[in-house]
């Protein structure tokens, strides 16, 4: 593999730079598809690959940074979302409710979007999210680094440890349910993010001072977390298809998530799990205290949703759609590289929508300015 170091954060000389050592890359190695995953390497990806002379591009859409922005901040990743698919010819939302958001926003024609079966970006290994499957020894360990009992009732929470994530209201429900029930404990695993989205020092000190918190960095072991949590909360934001969700329902944990694209697209209320508004703490805590007093009630929800995840989002299954797409859309015969061609042809494809030349000569003044401001 050839390593690109993209950064996450706005940062115009470095992108400018993987830019161009994308588009030396694709003009060395020809390839037939390039396949382009989240907004910075879909916006470098799909214009490396236009200009490098790829005939098919792909960008898959697995959540939208602007759906939780105002203002110039929105305005931005908006622009900087249209030009990602202007210069993409295929657009594959990993959602229902992503993709009628993209048609809503009219960030793309919509002859470029497709969902690959009923959704996600790389399915699930339902092997593995198994709840009979579980190495006991590992089991033992999980449970040490918790300091497990069973007179406990356990919360879950999976990701990073972010405003965006719902982290927030999370913590400060959970604060609040435990002085009712003492019992009660909450597992959030993840890593704490500095530079991103950091959460408020006020939280932070909850996290680390509380004894029924528990902190776990990140893990490669979930699914045995998954295994002795009573409820699982998602509380987070913004999504496209979240897989934690699915890994949940796999493990047939019962689950709290908050009404967004991506989480409405898995969970249906009192059917497959229970759903509250983003950010309505009085909602999250009446919901974790009915899951708590109706655990019957709650496990057939997570019943129905393993029989959902394992019928369509087994991974084998999704990688299979994705490769006959592949075979359906593949140009092996490349167009003659050249910059100045390219480009016309990307501004061509803007012109298309009024206003959208104008955003992509913008661009860079944009990023210039966002990037003076601070996080």
């Amino acid at each position: 593999h050839i390593v690109v170091p993209m950064t996450r954060k706005i940062t115009p000389i470095q992108d400018l730079k993987c830019l161009w050592q994308l588009i030396k890359i694709f003009r060395k190695e020809r390839p037939d598809i390039v396949h382009s995953h989240t907004p910075k390497a879909g916006l470098l990806g799909m214009l490396a690959a236009r200009i490098a002379g790829v005939k098919t591009r792909v960008h898959t859409v697995a959540g939208l940074p602007m759906m939780v922005e105002k203002g110039a901040k929105f305005h931005l990743l908006k622009s900087i979302e249209k030009i990602t698919y202007a210069a993409a010819n295929h657009v594959w939302p990993n959602s229902e409710s992503l993709f009628q958001y993209i048609n809503k926003q009219k960030l793309t024609t919509s002859g470029k979007l497709r969902i690959i079966g009923s959704g996600s970006t790389n399915g699930i290994n339902t092997e593995r999210f198994n709840t009979e499957k579980l190495d006991p020894a590992r089991m033992e360990q999980v449970k040490a680094s918790i300091n497990y009992s069973p007179d406990n009732t356990y919360l879950l929470s999976i990701g990073r440890l972010v405003k965006d994530k719902g982290i927030v209201e999370t913590v400060n429900v959970f604060t609040n349910l435990h002085k009712e029930n003492p019992a009660l404990r909450l597992v959030l695993v993840g890593d704490f993010e500095e530079a991103l989205d950091p959460l408020p020092a006020e939280i932070i000190t909850t996290i680390k001072d509380n004894e029924a918190i528990i902190h776990i960095p990140w893990s490669n072991d979930v699914e045995y977390y998954m295994q002795l949590a009573h409820n699982f909360i998602f509380a987070s934001h913004r999504e496209g298809f979240p897989n934690v969700l699915l890994q949940a329902g796999a493990m047939k944990l019962p689950v709290i998530c908050s009404r967004i694209t991506g989480n409405v697209d898995i969970v249906k209320q009192n059917e497959t799990g229970l759903i509250f508004e983003a950010g309505n703490e009085r909602q999250l805590q009446q919901l974790i205290k009915y899951a708590i007093s109706h655990k019957q009630v709650v496990l057939g929800m997570a019943q129905n949703l393993k029989e959902k995840v394992v019928r369509e989002y087994q991974r084998s299954y999704i990688w299979q759609k994705i490769y006959d797409q592949y075979a359906i859309i593949a140009v092996p015969q490349r167009s003659t590289p050249g910059l100045f061609n390219d480009l016309s042809l990307i501004a061509a494809d803007l012109w298309k929508q009024p206003g959208r030349v104008w955003e992509y000569f913008v661009l860079n003044i944009q990023l210039r300015r966002l990037s003076k401001r601070p996080s």
